[in-house]
């Protein structure tokens, strides 16, 4: 099968790549994620994934345009919600691509995150399948995240502290004091 993979950075593309590869599909890559906040952290990002995909001798297409402030005007005073949005934007342009491109189905590397949704994931995929008409091919890639972060680790990749969001970053690094 021909796969376009949503790409949301090098160590998460670890596991999901070499599994879909060894089961004998044609993984291509795509890289686009206007969630990723500060604009150095998004090119951390994609200059590791490019890293990845060129050690592995994979095709990663590159949409590089950065519309942060749409991704905000989505997210702001929803912020609780902003994960639907987050998701399905980065989805939809992933399943756009693979069918104007004559893939069989598209995926993302997000299913192998134990912090993602994955639930939530899974149902906008399928959700997007149909809007689209290509296959929404899932798979829950969890059971090899640490053995993919490892193998990042390995080969030098940028490794991220955060979902990549400015509301993630805050979550993760800002604590309250009393």
């Amino acid at each position: 099968m021909r796969l376009l993979m949503h790409t949301c950075c090098g160590p998460c593309s670890v596991y999901p790549l070499e599994k879909l590869s060894e089961e004998g599909h044609e993984v291509f890559g795509l890289f686009f994620n206007p969630n990723i906040h500060p604009y150095t952290e998004f090119k951390n990002r994609l200059d590791s994934a490019k890293l990845f995909y060129d050690l592995r001798g994979k095709k990663l297409i590159v949409i590089e345009e950065y519309p942060l402030e749409e991704f905000l005007r989505n997210c702001a005073f929803r912020e609780n919600a902003r994960c639907i949005y987050c998701y399905s934007v980065r989805l939809e342009r992933t399943a756009s691509v693979a069918k104007k491109s004559g893939f069989d189905a598209f995926t993302t590397s997000l299913l192998v995150s134990p912090y993602q949704k994955h639930e939530l994931i899974k149902e906008l995929g399928e959700a997007i399948s149909k809007k689209y008409e290509i296959e929404f091919y899932y798979r829950d890639f969890r059971e090899g995240f640490r053995e993919g972060r490892q193998k990042a680790r390995e080969m030098g990749l940028y490794m991220q502290k955060y979902c990549g969001c400015i509301y993630s970053e805050k979550e993760r690094f800002y604590k309250e004091t009393k």
